[in-house]
């Protein structure tokens, strides 16, 4: 790992390491809070078995300094390494609602993409439905696990983050200003617009990206919408962007001659895509690479 790299990474590990312990639970509190389908969700006590079936969710509760309430989790989740270790309920959008029951969990955490919340719901089980998908969706998110946790400032999370960005932005120098970006988190090619949290990222960092907040978070592109728009870096998932430069067209793009273009290993990606707390880490990630390719 290179210098800056180690340096930016032990800044947000040191960041969300204060952040974490600032946090203190009351375990007497009750709470009730609010989630995305706009229902109360009325908890009497913080809850102590809770299966997440979100890795974002997973990975903030964690980071809320309730890991060890989680007894359960979707086969995604794989951070922090604890949770590997933790039966497994299937994929978040269709979970083993039966596994799920099994567990007896006090709170279930899902997306809004769930198919099996009203039978969870119908099964006498409390569910909170909460899915960020940009950086003011995960402080929304933050606060509410907090309160659902029964945990207090909760946004020292948020703060740590936050903070890391600002820190990844100062980082970069100004030739790396309005460098032209292609994002690209599925080849389809799915990519990470404008208006996504990781086009928030981009736009923080002081780069443009080639994909307009008009067409979506993450829409799927015709391939020569990119060699169109001809970006000056490419970020791209190593899986993703296998035999990226023979796709037709391709080798024309400036990013691909000139051999600006990032790809993350798929502990990477993990952190690149998840929007939660360690959106810090990928602002990091994503200037270490503007600084190797575009600088």
């Amino acid at each position: 790992m290179k210098p800056i790299a180690r340096r930016f990474l032990h800044a947000w590990c040191a960041a969300l390491a204060l952040a974490t312990l600032a946090l203190t639970a009351s375990p007497a509190r009750s709470a009730v809070v609010t989630d995305e389908r706009g229902v109360a969700v009325d908890l009497p006590r913080p809850p102590m078995r809770i299966v997440s079936v979100l890795p974002s969710l997973t990975e903030s509760v964690c980071t809320l300094g309730a890991c060890d309430r989680l007894v359960g989790v979707d086969r995604y989740s794989n951070w922090p390494a604890s949770v590997r270790a933790l039966p497994q309920v299937g994929g978040g959008i269709d979970p083993n609602v039966e596994a799920i029951v099994a567990l007896k969990p006090d709170l279930v955490l899902v997306s809004n993409s769930s198919r099996v919340t009203d039978r969870l719901v119908a099964l006498g089980l409390p569910v909170l439905v909460l899915e960020p998908k940009n950086h003011a969706d995960v402080r929304r998110v933050l606060d509410v696990l907090g309160r659902a946790l029964g945990v207090d400032d909760a946004q020292a999370v948020w703060r740590a983050i936050d903070a890391s960005v600002t820190s990844a932005a100062q980082s970069l120098p100004p030739s790396v200003a309005r460098t032209r970006v292609y994002f690209e988190v599925n080849n389809g090619p799915y990519a990470a617009g404008e208006s996504s949290f990781i086009g928030e990222t981009l736009a923080r960092l002081g780069v443009k990206n080639i994909v307009p907040a008009a067409l979506g978070p993450f829409p799927k592109l015709n391939p020569e919408f990119v060699v169109r728009a001809d970006p000056d870096l490419i970020m791209v998932g190593e899986r993703s962007g296998q035999g990226l430069e023979q796709r037709p067209g391709w080798s024309r793009i400036r990013a691909v001659r000139e051999g600006r273009v990032c790809r993350f290993g798929a502990d990477q990606s993990d952190v690149l895509v998840r929007p939660g707390p360690r959106m810090g880490e990928a602002a990091q990630l994503m200037a270490r690479c503007l600084q190797e390719k575009a600088g």
